[in-house]
């Protein structure tokens, strides 16, 4: 017995090395290939669909695929239904380690090819003259080691065999199929890996171990152990991401009960069928494709309204400040209508971007999540602005209309640029707060007060705001900067602050004056846009810096 279970850890062990090596083989042999594949191949569904099934028949991971497929949703490289539809290839792809297994692992002898292909690979691998090649040996050496794994898990198996009572594993009735299905699970989730799950189920299956539906409920328990991977895969990871892995639980959930409605069918053919009984591992390998492929089938038409579905979920602070109030394809439509929208989406926006300008100058320490949340939302609408006027029918727009489009990207600009020094400040302010421990401590406060202040001067809804003001305290605020930065650079020379760190600190409070800057140009550029007559407001503050 305990020779038959170091066997099969030695066995799992072995497997699990052999797909890590070809999965990390071929991703670093094809270099930009599974990006550019997944990046490029999936304008369409089905295009999406055949792209998954390919890179998970070729390096024997659905979890890489998977994994790669939310990663490049998470960057916002792939949109829901694109990545739902590589997930769905995925799940087809996959069952191709089942006909490896049954094909290739039992009907030859292993050694004969397997030692090659090992020794091959790992020649590339020590001598190839380039990284590309040696990633290629090291997945045919994976290859090799995969069936000598194969090999091993079907020997412990066979000894298991000898020494168990196989009628008591059988499965009986509902019960016993709901058994294995969670055996299954159990398995995929501690191995995170269903390419490892379902060979193990193969092998007991050959070895006499288990029976056929019992072998056919753990590959259905199998499909739904993968989506463990993604699931821990978006811990942490953006909403586009954790829909994905939702989505993917949804599918793989969907076939499962696909593949539980098609039991008893198979399980009566498999007790009728001389050739499922003259070769088990085939008919599993078999009824794997078939509930996946269905259950993809199935899902296709309805895989747009899934993607509207899960767009709709997971919805944080980021994507609700990234969403317009104001601006849609109807109102664009009409010039009056969209002229008015956009100046009360730019108007929200540089509300947004003075109240994240305030929050990141009062922040202590690292920056909190919900100040990320802020820049990444605001910085995603300043992207749908600029978009929403690009896609503008400008021949319809008079020309009073037209002078004013640049003037609308000239504002959304200047939104972003406010918002990400306001977030690289919070970020560097560390810097700033050794100096708060010297002698110069009441003169960077006095700066910061006079930086809040002009941003809260900064607002054209103010009853008494006023341009001129406005210009004038910004450029008294450069004169307290100026002060502020000799007497920091004085202070070193007479040994009152220390040199080391002085230039990354003058670095991060001159970025709250660049934040100050923006928000006065903003302020200026509102009122002019607001001028009926589209005429300009002059202003230093906007003409220099």
């Amino acid at each position: 017995m305990l020779i038959a279970l170091g066997t099969l850890a030695g066995g799992l062990g072995l497997f699990l090395l052999s797909v890590s090596m070809i999965t990390d083989g071929l991703k670093l042999a094809a270099g930009g290939a599974l990006r550019n594949i997944l990046g490029r191949s999936t304008a369409t569904l089905w295009r999406g669909i055949g792209s998954g099934a390919f890179l998970t028949s070729l390096v024997q991971s659905s979890s890489a695929v998977t994994v790669a497929t939310i990663g490049f949703a998470n960057a916002g490289l792939l949109g829901i239904h694109q990545a739902l539809g590589v997930v769905l290839g995925a799940t087809i792809g996959t069952t191709m380690t089942g006909w490896l297994v049954a094909v290739v692992g039992f009907q030859f002898s292993i050694t004969a090819f397997a030692l090659p292909l090992i020794g091959v690979g790992m020649l590339l691998r020590l001598v190839g003259p380039s990284r590309r090649l040696g990633a290629l040996g090291e997945a045919i050496a994976g290859f090799g080691l995969f069936f000598i794994g194969i090999d091993f898990l079907r020997g412990a198996f066979e000894g298991f065999a000898q020494t168990m009572d196989l009628a008591s594993l059988s499965p009986e009735g509902f019960v016993g199929a709901v058994v294995f299905v969670l055996v299954g699970f159990v398995m995929t989730l501690l191995t995170q890996s269903s390419s490892a799950a379902i060979a193990i189920t193969l092998t007991a299956l050959t070895g006499g171990l288990i029976s056929f539906p019992a072998a056919a409920a753990a590959v259905i328990g199998a499909t739904v152990g993968t989506t463990s991977t993604s699931a821990l895969a978006v811990i942490g990871a953006t909403p586009n991401a954790k829909r994905v892995a939702t989505g993917h639980v949804m599918i793989n959930g969907f076939n499962a009960v696909v593949g539980i409605a098609m039991l008893p069918a198979v399980i009566w053919l498999a007790a009728n069928s001389d050739i499922m009984q003259s070769s088990p591992a085939l008919g599993l390998a078999f009824f794997h494709t078939t509930f996946n492929v269905a259950g993809v089938l199935l899902l296709i038409p309805v895989m747009k309204r899934v993607s509207t579905w899960l767009e709709n979920r997971f919805v944080g602070v980021s994507e609700m400040l990234g969403r317009p109030q104001y601006l849609d394809s109807n109102i664009l439509a009409s010039p009056s209508l969209a002229m008015d929208a956009f100046f009360l989406e730019l108007k929200r926006m540089a509300e947004l971007s003075r109240a994240h300008a305030v929050a990141a100058m009062n922040s202590e320490g690292a920056p909190e999540p919900g100040l990320q949340a802020q820049h990444d939302g605001l910085r995603q609408l300043v992207r749908y602005v600029e978009k929403s006027v690009t896609d503008l029918e400008r021949d319809r727009f008079g020309s009073h209309v037209a002078v004013q489009l640049p003037m609308i990207l000239r504002i959304a600009n200047y939104i972003d640029e406010a918002v990400a020094h306001a977030q690289a400040s919070a970020e560097t302010d560390s810097d700033v707060e050794s100096l708060l421990q010297t002698a110069v401590r009441e003169n960077i406060l006095a700066y910061r007060k006079a930086v809040l202040n002009q941003v809260a001067l900064c607002d054209p809804q103010r009853p008494d705001f006023s341009v001129e003001e406005v210009d004038n305290a910004y450029q008294a605020l450069r004169v307290t900067w100026r002060e502020l930065k000799t007497e920091l650079l004085d202070a070193s020379v007479r040994g009152q602050v220390p040199v080391q760190g002085l230039n990354p600190a003058i670095d991060s409070l001159r970025m709250i004056l660049r934040v100050a800057e923006r928000t006065t140009r903003i302020a200026i550029r509102l009122t002019e846009l607001r001028q009926p007559d589209g005429a300009e407001v002059v202003s230093a503050a906007v003409d220099s810096y």
